[in-house]
């Protein structure tokens, strides 16, 4: 066997039973190959015909001498035989049909009409020193006639359809059996080899297409119509050569594969003992032919016994065509040759190791493959991978191949415990659907717990806890804690076994402990608000944000009363809850509201002064103690403007702050004359704070009054730059003044001329409407009779005798609709008459 890496194309058995015990006493001399049965004749006359696995069915003595041919048409029911004495038979294998000749010399070849079965094509040819034709004609009788003589005797002979093909000593020739023309002679190549002991070998591949081999040459032959231009004195048809190569040995046989060829070699080699030329195993070679050469495709040595006697005349190639089985027939063996299917592929990737493959291609072809399973390979491939040691691929294909089969899991789990690798399969242990025994989990969680509290504490967060018992779990645990009380890895651990086993008290306390950030989660998943009432102090210390947020989102489970009385010795941590209580709500904490000035006022300043804007609860009088007592300027500042005491504020700003511009700004915010008369006055002594009202008093206070104020000689600066900007407001403001009248003429007009075009609309009455007094019909029933018609702009009619009579002077005519409910009277537009 070839001991390459490259798959075989071909598995090869011996033909054994009856084939055995022929070949014991006789000698294999030729076979022919029918669908439903072999045909075997040897060297002493005999011809077997055997089922497939090789047993005997029917035995024929033709002669006591060598079979040199045994032909079957396409029905396997009539058979021609041939043998070295002269002999020819044919004869229904299932009918008294027969013909008996013997001849003066050798008969080489026979071979019948493919269609013999069919009365009008009794015909069958023979081979000598002539190529004779039998033909069935009247009576009976068989007429011969030659194709053929003159060119030494005939080697082989190949008859399909209307073709037939057979080689002489010259060459190899096709007759046409339509129009009883040969159509072509293909030369042999080398003349140099004996045709007896290197005998041509023909196959038809298909009706038009012959494969010749002969010596170590090969030619593929195409038959074609020729066209009729062309015929003249010619045969309609031609052969044409479409591939020629030559191989490395002697062809004894060749048979088509597909688009490719299997071709049977003998082989001859120097013996390194004796270095003479000797008899080698021959070759069953599979090539792709080219134009001009071939590619190997596989190539094997094949053993059949008594290889070393062999000529080259003593192989042939037979093959079944629907089957792609092929016979080597030798005169010693008989060895079958077949496709390789699936099984033997992956018996192949099997024997070479490469597990993944023969998985992948047993999944691949799970429906047709016979010998194999796929579970069987899978853990023969898991076997292999542990023995190489690769554990961690092992324990993830056990993923794939064991799938739901708990049985095999827990078997393999076992196995790789007594190899020590059970942290390798622990991550590809199934979870849900299957689930194994929980002792199984469990062993798998002790070995971590001995010797990786990482590792451990990973499977406890992606194991589901219904997996193993909990409880021996947590012992184990509580255990090692004994031995390193600080370990972090297991405190946590055991408090998300507690969360498993519901004893979220416990899982509480540790997750406080360790300040984890999973304790709010814990608190919310669980509702475990009852057991934080007296642990707000640690919540706030750990996150004081996440600890406020919890407590305002859950009011209804802790109660503000609650976690102000708790935090009441951590003012700090008080104003951070009371301070985000005020931010969301600003009357819910009201009570608190007197405690928050305080705890502002000594932990967040920059809020006090908005706390004191937002709130209507805070007692004034003590918020303004506080800020004068801490000297908070601003916030005093707004406190006395908020009770009133402007005045106050206002001098504050002036003899505290010194800042002009916030002055001005309190003054405007108040817009008081008075505040602003104390201002000028305080300000009129300080020429900076001139120049600050100079610029801004404008728009507020006519500017005259402070220049009227300032002292003559004092120096003001940028006393120019302020009084152009007071110009250039003044400027501004006349501008503004004009501009507005402006656009209230332009609207005012526009609005007139729209109100005059509706008005002079005409107005559509009909026997709808209505007199607004009398509620009758506006225009008569009778159209011949007078009547008059009062219609308002406001679109209300009246009858003209039901208007009220005016008792003004003045003739214009108003709605008393529209009059009565203060709409401004509409007069009359139209006045109908008839």
């Amino acid at each position: 066997e070839d001991e390459s890496e490259e798959e075989p194309k071909l598995k090869y058995e011996r033909l054994s039973n009856g084939v055995t015990e022929i070949l014991q006493k006789d000698a294999a001399s030729c076979m022919t190959v029918h669908e439903k049965f072999l045909a075997l004749g040897t060297h002493y006359g005999k011809v077997y015909l055997l089922d497939v696995q090789g047993n005997i069915t029917q035995k024929f003595d033709v002669s006591p001498v060598k079979i040199n041919q045994i032909s079957l048409d396409e029905s396997g029911e009539h058979m021609g035989v041939c043998s070295e004495d002269g002999k020819v038979q044919v004869f229904g294998l299932y009918s008294a049909e027969e013909f008996h000749e013997t001849f003066d010399c050798p008969i080489k070849i026979v071979a019948v009409h493919p269609h013999f079965v069919r009365s009008h094509f009794k015909q069958f040819v023979t081979g000598g020193k002539k190529l004779l034709l039998y033909e069935r004609g009247w009576m009976n009788r068989w007429k011969p006639s030659v194709l053929h003589e003159g060119e030494g005797n005939i080697r082989n002979v190949k008859w399909r359809g209307h073709l037939i093909a057979w080689a002489n000593n010259m060459g190899v020739k096709i007759l046409d059996m339509i129009s009883k023309q040969r159509i072509t002679n293909v030369p042999r190549d080398d003349i140099s080899l004996r045709p007896d002991m290197y005998p041509c070998s023909l196959c038809w591949k298909d009706n038009l297409t012959l494969i010749i081999g002969w010596g170590n040459s090969v030619k593929i032959c195409s038959v074609k119509e020729r066209h009729a231009c062309e015929m003249r004195d010619l045969p309609n048809r031609y052969v044409e050569i479409v591939f020629q190569f030559d191989t490395e040995f002697y062809i004894s046989g060749l048979a088509p594969i597909c688009d490719q060829l299997v071709i049977l070699s003998y082989v001859k080699e120097i013996s390194e003992k004796t270095e003479v030329e000797c008899c080698a195993r021959p070759r069953l070679d599979i090539v792709q032919p080219l134009p001009e050469s071939c590619e190997e495709i596989s190539s094997d040595a094949l053993t059949v016994r008594g290889f070393q006697e062999n000529e080259c005349r003593d192989y042939h190639l037979e093959y079944s065509e629907g089957e792609s089985l092929f016979y080597i027939i030798s005169p010693r063996d008989v060895v079958v040759a077949k496709e390789r299917d699936q099984d033997d592929h992956i018996d192949w990737l099997l024997e070479k190791k490469k597990y993944e493959e023969a998985l992948m291609a047993a999944e691949i072809s799970q429906k047709t493959i016979k010998r194999h399973k796929i579970l069987d390979i899978g853990l023969a491939y898991i076997k292999h991978l542990v023995e190489k040691g690769e554990y961690d691929l092992a324990a993830r294909k056990c993923q794939k191949i064991l799938g739901k089969n708990t049985e095999l899991w827990e078997f393999e789990v076992y196995k790789f415990k007594e190899i020590g690798q059970l942290k390798a399969i622990s991550r590809y242990l199934p979870r849900r659907d299957p689930v194994l025994k929980p002792l199984i989990y469990e062993m798998v969680l002790h070995e971590f717990l001995e010797s990786d509290y990482e590792g451990f504490a990973t499977l406890i967060k992606e194991w589901p806890g219904d997996l193993y018992n909990n409880t021996i779990i947590v012992q184990a645990v509580v255990d090692h804690l004994k031995k390193d009380p600080q370990n972090r890895t297991l405190l946590q651990t055991l408090a998300e076994l507690y969360t498993y086993d519901q004893r979220y008290g416990r899982a509480l306390e540790i997750y406080l402990t360790l300040r984890h950030k999973d304790v709010f989660q814990l608190i919310h998943k669980h509702n475990l608000f009852s057991s934080i009432r007296d642990k707000i102090v640690l919540l706030m210390d750990f996150d004081s944000e996440k600890a406020v947020d919890m407590l305002l989102d859950n009011e209804d489970k802790i109660s503000i009363e609650r976690v102000v009385e708790e935090l009441e010795n951590r003012p700090e941590l008080q104003h951070l809850y009371l301070h985000k209580l005020f931010k969301r709500d600003h009357h819910k904490g009201q009570r608190y509201h007197e405690k928050q000035i305080s705890l502002y006022a000594e932990y967040d300043r920059p809020n006090l002064l908005p706390f004191l804007r937002d709130s209507t609860h805070c007692p004034l009088e003590k918020a303004l103690e506080i800020c004068q007592q801490r000297n908070f300027v601003e916030e005093t500042v707004y406190l006395l403007s908020r009770m009133g005491n402007s005045r106050s504020a206002l001098k504050m700003i002036m003899e505290e702050l010194q800042d002009v511009d916030k002055a001005i700004e309190f003054a405007k915010e108040q817009d008081d004359g008075e505040l602003w008369e104390d201002l000028i006055l305080y300000s009129i002594d300080k020429p900076p704070f001139i120049t600050g009202l100079l610029n801004n008093i404008g728009t507020h206070v006519d500017p005259i009054l402070l220049i009227h104020r300032i002292k003559e000689g004092m120096e003001i600066p940028n006393l120019r730059d302020s009084l152009v900007k007071i110009l250039q407001d003044y400027n501004l403001q006349i501008l503004l003044r004009e501009g507005c009248k402006k656009i209230l003429v332009v609207d005012s007009l526009s609005l007139l001329k729209k109100m005059h075009r509706t008005q002079m609309k005409g107005v559509l009455v009909d026997e709808e409407n209505i007199c607004e007094s009398c509620l009758s019909p506006i225009l008569p029933s009778d159209a011949s009779k007078s009547f008059s018609v009062v219609v308002f702009h406001c679109r209300h009619m009246f009858h003209r005798e039901c208007l009220p009579v005016s008792n003004t002077v003045s003739s214009v005519q108003f709605c008393n609709i529209c009059s009565a409910k203060h709409r401004g009277p509409g007069t009359a537009v139209l006045e109908m008459k008839k």
